[in-house]
């Protein structure tokens, strides 16, 4: 039997921080710049606090950031 996964990724705004935050499929959080040239593959590692705001954004926006 063939099973297919499909890698899904979230895409937020921090609202207290202005930064583009992205949940991989593992539930881990990064961190990406869109002034960078190759976004994702810059990306860093982003622990919520109680204080993190994630507002959730059009998915269409990944592919502006570079984003699988």
């Amino acid at each position: 039997m063939l099973t297919l996964h499909r890698n899904v990724l979230n895409l937020y705004v921090d609202r207290s921080s202005q930064h583009w935050i992205v949940r991989d499929c593992e539930g881990n959080f990064w961190i990406v710049s869109s002034f960078d040239d190759n976004p994702w593959d810059s990306r860093q590692r982003f622990y919520p606090t109680e204080e993190t705001e994630l507002e959730p954004v059009p998915g269409h926006y990944k592919q502006m950031l570079g984003i699988p």
